[in-house]
């Protein structure tokens, strides 16, 4: 859930939509788009469907757009991480730099729930592999995990060892002499392995700070 002050900045740049439609789901976006979807009631009753769609890729500026549409109308469009009025409450979004991190309605009185994914994205069909398999999901979810785990642990004192080299550090500091040297063709195969468990992780909306990166994406 974000913090007040994160919900604050983010409300103040959501901007009105042009009322749009709503593009469908295509096959060859599985890399680039994410469409998640979640039906509220408003005060009269009457559900309507609220999706959020975020082309993952960026715009021509490279910022990240999410787009809010009630019954498939635009209504509002935002950079992330975004907070989207809707009846009840707010739509939480933000993307990392392997996919989504964070796309949940948060109640008025704080309770969350993630929104759907469209059977047509990746985050459907993986949503399908976890609901028809789940001890087959589970166990891709453990690797996952673990080859994260296992990146973190030799790449840390490597990148250490290498930050410790450059002269003004080893001046104030000294050198670290990493106990863990790996070929150039390990650390790409560790580099690679790491950005599918990542890419994995967000398809299921996965996120933490260590694990995927938190360090390097400039939370607003």
């Amino acid at each position: 859930m974000f913090n007040d002050f994160r919900r604050r900045r983010a409300a103040r740049r959501v901007k009105a939509g042009d009322g749009h439609a709503l593009q469908r789901y295509r096959w060859w976006q599985p890399l680039s788009r994410a469409l998640l979807h979640l039906p509220l009631r408003d005060d009269d009753g009457t559900e309507h469907r609220w999706s959020v769609d975020v082309r993952l890729w960026g715009d021509d500026n490279g910022d990240v757009i999410g787009q809010l549409y009630r019954d498939d109308v635009n209504v509002n469009r935002s950079t992330l991480p975004a907070t989207f009025d809707v009846p009840g409450g707010v739509i939480e979004v933000a993307a990392s730099g392997f996919g989504m991190r964070r796309c949940h309605f948060v109640g008025v009185g704080g309770v969350e729930r993630q929104l759907v994914p469209d059977p047509a994205s990746a985050e459907g069909r993986r949503a399908r592999l976890e609901q028809n398999r789940p001890g087959l999901s589970r166990a891709i979810g453990i690797v996952s995990v673990l080859v994260l785990l296992v990146a973190l642990a030799l790449g840390i004192p490597q990148t250490v060892e290498q930050i410790t080299r450059i002269p003004p550090v080893a001046e104030h500091l000294g050198t670290f002499v990493s106990p863990i040297h790996l070929a150039g063709w390990a650390n790409i195969t560790l580099a690679v392995a790491a950005l599918i468990a990542s890419s994995e992780r967000a398809l299921r909306l996965r996120y933490h700070w260590l694990l995927d990166g938190g360090l390097f994406d400039g939370d607003d």
